[in-house]
């Protein structure tokens, strides 16, 4: 099944969609069925994997909105292994109409439940807001992968977001969870990063990625392109940091899931003695 992370922080300008794109496009490098799913009504993860504006295609909102199954929504992606269910301006409005909706924050979990067994992960890029489009994502997700800059702002802003993951695990997700914290457009020459790397560190430990993501003018450039940066410049040094970040969520997944089956046969064990 599916684990769908939820790349989350209200404040804008963090690298979340860049981080969103080329996650997801690393995953499916590794040969690791992966869905991009976004849910910014900007619709720039779907234009930074090669999808032009087309209000005729099916979207994120058409899935939200209830008009079509989510599988109708696919859209395959230049690299193999990697769909898109792109988004669409339209999405805007759904903060409006799923005002009075019945179950208005499951809409997107349950139309990603029926994809589930078919991706090993499943991204949501999310709005840079804290609005009903990312409560939708948030309430979907098995956990939360936050960009932060290494910027003192940065810090100001977590606290409101932390707060938000908790009163959706207290209300519509109990199971919701911090995946990591990554730091981007890091510069490890000023000490105001380095600074803020430590506070972070001494906050959420071992939930602080090892891998730190570069300021790196290829990520910059890829979009433009339409492309993932590691099909952009595979060689840059923010693809290759992205391909680590990829390792270590895998990772971090994988020892996760073999504790959980450990726990299970432990528990199976006791039963039967």
């Amino acid at each position: 099944m599916a684990r769908i992370i939820a790349v989350a922080n209200q404040k804008g300008g963090v690298g979340k969609t860049t981080t969103a794109v080329n996650l997801a496009a690393s995953f499916a490098a590794a040969e690791v069925p992966t869905l991009l799913v976004d849910c910014d009504p900007q619709a720039n993860a779907s234009s930074g994997v090669g999808f032009a504006k087309d209000p005729n295609r099916y979207s994120s909102y058409s899935v939200i909105a209830g008009l079509v199954r989510a599988e109708e929504a696919l859209q395959p992606t230049a690299l193999d292994g990697l769909f898109c269910i792109p988004s669409h301006k339209n999405l805007i409005g759904a903060n409006i109409e799923l005002v009075t909706a019945e179950r208005r924050e499951f809409r997107l979990r349950q139309a990603l439940e029926p994809l589930r067994p078919r991706f090993e992960f499943i991204v949501l890029d999310c709005p840079p807001a804290l609005d009903l489009l990312t409560l939708n994502a948030l309430v979907a997700a098995d956990s939360v992968l936050i960009p932060m800059q290494g910027e003192y702002f940065a810090l100001e802003g977590i606290s409101e977001l932390l707060d938000t993951i908790s009163r959706i695990r207290e209300v519509f997700n109990p199971e919701l969870e911090i995946e990591a914290v990554v730091l981007t457009m890091f510069d490890e020459r000023t000490n105001l990063a380095q600074q803020v790397a430590r506070e972070l560190h001494t906050y959420f430990g071992e939930k602080l990625c090892r891998v730190n993501i570069p300021r790196n003018i290829r990520l910059a450039e890829a979009p433009s392109h339409g492309l993932p940066a590691l099909l952009y410049d595979v060689k840059s040094k923010g693809s290759e940091s992205y391909i680590k970040l990829a390792k270590e969520l895998m990772g971090r997944v994988a020892a996760e899931r073999e504790k959980c089956a450990a726990d299970q046969e432990k528990a199976a064990e006791a039963q039967l003695a």
